[in-house]
């Protein structure tokens, strides 16, 4: 890139890991028990709950995955930020103070696997240990989607190879994961959702100025790219199938199986909270959603030469070259990394918080102490991101394809678990686990053998709802205790 002024952006990028790793090392002091290093012992406030839980989300994807697919299909890509806007209000409307209030009265679960464990209070460990190996396995996979982009990323504008870059990456996220634990996680999350929001909505508004302003925008596209840019129409001209409109709305389902979104509605301090986050993450989402696929869109017009393959996704990069001085280039490309550490160093903290605690706790040593279970999260965070860097070793792997995997993963296994968990009284331990393990497996053998072009999370989602209710209806009634606690979290909303 030669926007770029390297010095400027290794002091930029030097103050911006300094400030991170002090916001770890400043919490890892505060970290007296696994309760803390999990979910910070449930303080955290409506806007630093809303920015880290929306930066967790959107990851690199947001600023680098969606708008490589809006530069190549064009307006059909706003089906998918559609999908993504609905599903993030029907999850803050109504998941996040029933989780909230469910979670602390089925024990005080920590953890997804633990409040299904909780909720249907089990002596077995099943649907725990399930849920868990099923996190523990996408979570991975979610993880090195991240550091592709971090790879990316930073061997597009340093002299290093791309897998030196994979490692430089993980190295980072991985240590102000380890020291700091929870609270670390979200308060570098809120200034990176901060950052991130500035970085995607400023880039399409220098890039309108660079046009010529609103009006010249509009007749450019419309002019050249009326078909382009019109979202019933697919790239080769062709109207767009419903299956594949349905595909793309379907990433909304996901929201409500994705664990270390989930764990802010777990975390917040007070359901009171709530109504205020959830207004704030909408803004947050509308607006950077939609800024992301009108980069794709502008992208396709203001760069001189077309991109293929894998460098599709570099579109954001080498739009921010071309428009910006050193540097504002440095401190965008920070808002990029940004997103792509706030959901890696998130997903980390969810995959070791559940392999310490619904799988080591559970299964090897079940009368572990709260110390040593903090120290094998923190060794469980080392783990994953070592297991993320082996698969992120492909330069050429598309970040939204890697995500999309992990995505309708813990959509198909967790999502219909959870919801019928939350709001019907007939579900029962047995259709939960059922339905995780239908979920899973289906999203793996759809994608595999299924020539369909349906994204998997759909047959996952309906196929896990199937198996939970038919089940839950074959099972015995549930017990009275586990109805009473039922009806205290339904009259909490």
């Amino acid at each position: 890139m030669d926007s770029i002024n390297i010095f400027s952006f290794f002091l930029a990028l030097s103050l911006y890991f300094a400030t991170m790793i002090g916001i770890g090392i400043y919490f890892c002091r505060k970290n007296k028990n696994v309760s803390d290093y999990i979910l910070g012992s449930r303080r955290l406030g409506a806007w630093v709950t809303s920015l880290s839980a929306e930066a967790s989300d959107m990851s690199g994807w947001l600023l680098m995955g969606l708008p490589g697919l809006a530069y190549t299909c064009g307006g059909c890509a706003i089906w998918t930020a559609i999908g993504l806007i609905l599903g993030t209000y029907a999850n803050w409307r109504w998941v996040a103070n029933r989780l909230r209030a469910y979670t602390e009265l089925a024990g005080n679960a920590l953890t997804i696997p633990d409040f299904l464990q909780n909720r249907f209070s089990s002596r077995s460990e099943s649907i725990r240990v399930f849920s868990a190996i099923f996190i523990f396995f996408f979570f991975v996979i979610y993880v090195s989607s991240g550091l592709i982009a971090g790879g990316k990323l930073f061997s597009l504008i340093l002299p290093v190879s791309y897998f030196q870059a994979v490692c430089v990456t993980a190295a980072i996220t991985a240590s102000y994961t380890l020291i700091g634990g929870f609270s670390a996680v979200c308060w570098t999350d809120a200034i990176q959702g901060m950052m991130m929001f500035l970085a995607v909505v400023g880039v399409p508004i220098a890039a309108i100025y660079h046009c010529g302003g609103i009006g010249r925008t509009i007749q450019l596209l419309y002019s050249s790219g009326r078909e382009f840019i019109n979202p019933m129409l697919a790239t080769d001209g062709r109207t767009l199938s419903p299956i594949k409109i349905i595909s793309m709305l379907a990433w909304g389902l996901g929201y409500f199986g994705q664990p270390h979104i989930l764990v802010r509605f777990m975390a917040v301090r007070s359901p009171r909270e709530i109504p205020l986050a959830r207004q704030i993450a909408m803004h947050w989402v509308s607006w950077s959603l939609l800024a992301a696929v009108l980069v794709g869109i502008l992208g396709h017009f203001c760069l001189p030469t077309e991109l293929e393959g894998s460098a599709i996704e570099n579109i954001f990069l080498l739009l921010v070259n071309g428009l910006f001085s050193p540097l504002f280039v440095s401190l965008i490309l920070l808002g990029i990394l940004a997103a792509i550490m706030s959901t890696a160093s998130s997903q980390l903290l969810v995959a070791a918080s559940s392999f310490s605690r619904d799988l080591y706790a559970t299964v090897f040593r079940r009368d572990a102490k709260s110390k040593e279970l903090l120290w094998i999260s923190r060794g469980s965070v080392l783990a994953v991101s070592l297991l993320a860097v082996f698969f992120a070793q492909n330069p050429e792997s598309l970040i939204l394809d890697v995500v999309a995997y992990a995505w309708a993963g813990f959509g198909a296994c967790l999502g219909p678990a959870l919801l019928f968990s939350l709001f019907w009284w007939r579900t029962t331990e047995r259709g939960v686990l059922v339905g995780i393990i239908a979920g899973g497996i289906t999203v793996f053998l759809w994608r595999k053998f299924m020539p369909i072009d349906l994204y998997e999370i759909i047959p996952g989602f309906l196929i896990s709802s199937l198996a939970i209710a038919i089940c839950s209806l074959a099972d015995k009634r549930p017990d009275t205790i586990i109805l009473k606690i039922f009806d205290a979290a339904r009259g909490t909303n």
